[in-house]
């Protein structure tokens, strides 16, 4: 029984492909190569992958339409997509379709291997689903009541809607990082404020509310240059 994890690589060029494989094959990973969406799913029908290296711009089924599929299929796959472009729009709608990260071609393959070994972290990591409660620093998130209770005397406190979508964000994609401009985007729907400069605003006044120490972040911490992460507490 071969205990390596399995990595995926989805690239239609074949050359491009081989070069893949054969590199993170030397980094004793399992790898194997697919040239486009029918041949990923044949692979992962037959075994769930640890994680899929995913180009964007596949002929026919792009790579957003596949890391949909790869998600539904299972939340624990670890998801990169590889893009030619650099775009944000790009980068906002891979995160999300589920993607864990992305990486922007050319790439050197160390950055690539530093990447896919971040990746499987997380996702082999401690899974946090998204249940009726979830623990987040000092408090707890009632995801059916939709409010924040203090677990030492079981009081509840109130969230307006755009607090609860970004906490419910948080819960669902823990140990990931989040772009900001993204968490804005899916938790903004409902309830603009004025000037709502960026998602910084919102993350500070949670942090007072769940934080022990609100100016030493622990259960949100802020990933530099992308956005900020959850991080569920270990005890």
């Amino acid at each position: 029984m071969d205990h390596r994890p399995h990595l995926v690589v989805v690239e239609d060029e074949t050359t491009q492909r081989q070069l893949l494989v054969d590199y993170l094959s030397r980094q004793n990973f399992r790898v194997s190569g697919a040239n486009g969406g029918p041949a990923m799913r044949k692979i992962v029908e037959r075994e769930l992958p640890a994680l899929v290296l995913l180009d964007v711009g596949l002929p026919g089924e792009d790579g957003f339409a596949l890391a949909r599929w790869l998600r539904e299929k299972s939340a624990r796959i670890g998801i990169i997509m590889v893009t030619a472009a650099s775009e944000t729009v790009d980068r906002v709608v891979g995160l999300e379709t589920g993607a864990d990260d992305y990486i922007a071609k050319p790439f050197e393959p160390r950055e690539l291997l530093a990447r896919v070994k971040s990746v499987l972290r997380r996702a082999t990591g401690a899974m946090v689903t998204a249940g009726p409660r979830v623990r987040m620093g000092r408090r707890v998130l009632d995801l059916e009541k939709r409010v924040l209770v203090d677990p030492a005397d079981g009081s509840e406190e109130t969230l307006t809607a755009s607090e609860f979508d970004l906490l419910k964000v948080f819960a669902e994609n823990p140990n990931r990082p989040l772009q900001r401009d993204w968490l804005l985007e899916v938790t903004a729907h409902r309830e603009m404020e004025a000037f709502d400069r960026a998602i910084d605003l919102r993350i500070t006044r949670l942090r007072r509310k769940i934080e022990p120490d609100p100016t030493h972040p622990d259960a949100i911490r802020t990933v530099r240059g992308v956005g900020y992460m959850f991080v569920p507490p270990t005890g």
